[in-house]
C-alpha cells in the first residue's frame, strides 16, 4: 500500500473518520492507531509483526526494568540487553547474507573453502527505522531525558505508528509517544495545511522523482555503455534530484498525515543542496537520521570532547556506520566512508585556520554551493549503482567526455527544471502557497485537489514505483 496510491488514500480516510469519532477516549483513539497501523503494515507482510513486537516486549520490560531499580549496574545491563536485541534484530534480518558471504570471500583468500548459499532471510520493510526509533527510546530512558509512564500498546504503536513506519521520520518518543496522552485538537487550518502537504508529497513523488526516473535514470545505470558523457552526466544529476524528491516526498506524505491525526511530526529536510560545505548538508539531509546518528553514535563516541585524531576517528565511523545503515552491501559503507573523509576534511580545514567561518560572502556561499552539490552528485554514483562494478563503468565513461544529448527527452529536461526551481525557491514561497490554499473555500480546495489528480493521471507514470528508502 504505497503511499501515492488510491488504496492509501482511501486507509487514511476510514482511518481518519473512526479516529476522531473516538477521539475523547484515550484508549478509543489509540485503539484505532494501533490496529490501523497493524493493518497497514500487514498489507505489506503479516509475519514482520511478529518480530516488531518481540522488539518492544524487550524494550517495554527494559525501560520498566530501569523505572524500579534505580542501580546504576541494573540499568546498565538492561540497556545492554534492549540495544543488543534491537540491533541484533537489524543484523540477523539485513546484514546476515552480506555478513556470511564477506566471510566466505575471506576465507577462500586465506585458503579456507567455504560454500556460500544465501540464507534467503526476509527482511522486514522500514526495519532499519523501527530498531533505530526503539533504541532511542531506550537510551532516553536510560539517560533520564523520558518518563517510562506508557502501557506495552503505547510503546508497540511509537514503533509502528503507520505514517512514519515504513521510511520515517525516525522519530523520537518525546515527539510522538509522549503526545499520546493528548487529547488530540485538529482545526480547520491545520487540516487544510495537512491535505496540501500530503498533496505536495504525492506531486513530488509522481510528476517529479518517478519521471526523471522511467524517462532517463534506470535506462541509463543499467548500461551506462549505451550512452554518451553527457548523458551519464544528466543521469547522475537526475537520479541526485530524484532521490531528494522522492524521500521528501514520502516525508511530506508522512507529516501531513500524521498531522490529520494531532501529532506534529518533525521535518526530515531543509533544502540539503544549498548546503555550503558536508556539515552542513547533514544537517539538512534526512535530519532525523543525522541527528541520531549524532546523539546515539556520534556523542557516546566522545565526540568532539577527544583528542583531534580521536574527533576526526569518530566522525569515519559515525559517517560509515550511516552509510551501511542504508543498505547490506560494502558500496554503502564505502559511500558513508567517502562523505566520512570530506567531513575530516574539513574539520581538519577549520582547525588550520582556527574554527568555522561565522560569516560567509557571497562568493564563499556561492562556491561552497556548487562545490558541495558536485561532491554529493558524483558520491551518488557509488549510491545508484547495482554494484562497484558497474559504479566503476559509469565514472569511466563519465571520463570519456563523449558529447550528446540525444537521449534526454523533452518530458525529463522539464522534471529536471521543475525540480531544481522547487527545491532552490524560498520557505517562503512555500508557506505562502500553503496559506492561499488553506484560505481558499472548501470547494475550491476540493476542485484543485481533483485537478491535481487528472494532471498526474495525465502526465505522470502509468507503473507504479515504490519509495527508493523502501529497500533501506
Amino acid at each position: 500500500m504505497y503511499f501515492h496510491s488510491l488504496q492509501f488514500l482511501a486507509f487514511l480516510v476510514v482511518s481518519f473518520a473512526l479516529y476522531w469519532a473516538g477521539h475523547r477516549s484515550k484508549a478509543a483513539r489509540l485503539g484505532v492507531l494501533l490496529l490501523a497501523s497493524l493493518a497497514f503494515y500487514a498489507a505489506w507482510s503479516p509475519f514482520p509483526i511478529l518480530i516488531f513486537v518481540w522488539c518492544a516486549v524487550v524494550d517495554f520490560l527494559a525501560v520498566k526494568g530501569m523505572a524500579r531499580w534505580r542501580r546504576p549496574g541494573v540499568r546498565k545491563l538492561l540497556l545492554a540487553v534492549s540495544v543488543v536485541s534491537d540491533i541484533g534484530v537489524l543484523c540477523t534480518f539485513k546484514y546476515a547474507d552480506l555478513f556470511y558471504s564477506s566471510a566466505a570471500w575471506l576465507l577462500g583468500h586465506l585458503g579456507v573453502e567455504v560454500r556460500y548459499e544465501p540464507l534467503g532471510l526476509l527482511l522486514p520493510i522500514g526495519l532499519s527505522f523501527v530498531t533505530f526509533q526503539a533504541v532511542s527510546l531506550v537510551v532516553d530512558v536510560y539517560r533520564g531525558q523520558l518518563e517510562p509512564t506508557h502501557n506495552f500498546w503505547e510503546h508497540l504503536l511509537f514503533l509502528l505508528f503507520f505514517p512514519q513506519v515504513v521510511a520515517g521520520p525516525i522519530v523520537r518518543a518525546k515527539d510522538l509517544l509522549s503526545r499520546f496522552g493528548d487529547k488530540p485538537v485538529l482545526d480547520a487550518d491545520t487540516g487544510a495545511r495537512a491535505l496540501y502537504r500530503i498533496a505536495t508529497g504525492i506531486a513530488k513523488k509522481l510528476l517529479i522523482a518517478d519521471l526523471i526516473a522511467a524517462g532517463l535514470v534506470d535506462r541509463v545505470f543499467a548500461d551506462p555503455t549505451l550512452y554518451s558523457s553527457a548523458e551519464c552526466l544528466m543521469a547522475t544529476l537526475g537520479y541526485t534530484l530524484q532521490l531528494y524528491f522522492d524521500f521528501s516526498a514520502y516525508s511530506d506524505i508522512a507529516i501531513g498525515s500524521a498531522a490529520l491525526f494531532g501529532f506534529p511530526l518533525p521535518e526530515n529536510f531543509n533544502k540539503p543542496y544549498l548546503a555550503r560545505n558536508l556539515f552542513e548538508f547533514w544537517n539538512r539531509w534526512h535530519i532525523s537520521l543525522s541527528s541520531w546518528l549524532r546523539d546515539y553514535v556520534y556523542i557516546p563516541l566522545g565526540g568532539n570532547r577527544r583528542s583531534r585524531p580521536r574527533v576526526l576517528l569518530n566522525l569515519m565511523i559515525v559517517m560509515t556506520v550511516g552509510g551501511l545503515w542504508h543498505g547490506a552491501d560494502w558500496r554503502f559503507a564505502l559511500w558513508g566512508a567517502i562523505h566520512g573523509v570530506g567531513l575530516v576534511v574539513i574539520r581538519s580545514y577549520w582547525w588550520l585556520i582556527g574554527g568555522r567561518p561565522k560569516q560567509h560572502t557571497l562568493l564563499g556561499s556561492a562556491v561552497g554551493i556548487v562545490s558541495t552539490f558536485a561532491i554529493v552528485v558524483f558520491t551518488r554514483i557509488v549510491f545508484r549503482a547495482s554494484d562497484l562494478t558497474m559504479a566503476r563503468v559509469m565514472v569511466e565513461r563519465l571520463l570519456d567526455f563523449s558529447p550528446g544529448l540525444a537521449n534526454v527527452s523533452v518530458p525529463v529536461w522539464i522534471a529536471m527544471g521543475v525540480a531544481f526551481v522547487c527545491h532552490y525557491l524560498p520557505h517562503r514561497a512555500y508557506s505562502l502557497s500553503a496559506d492561499l490554499f488553506a484560505r481558499l473555500p472548501v470547494p475550491v480546495r476540493a476542485t484543485a485537489l481533483v485537478a491535481l489528480g487528472l494532471a498526474i493521471r495525465k502526465v505522470g507514470m502509468v507503473e507504479v514505483r515504490p519509495y527508493i528508502y523502501f529497500q533501506f
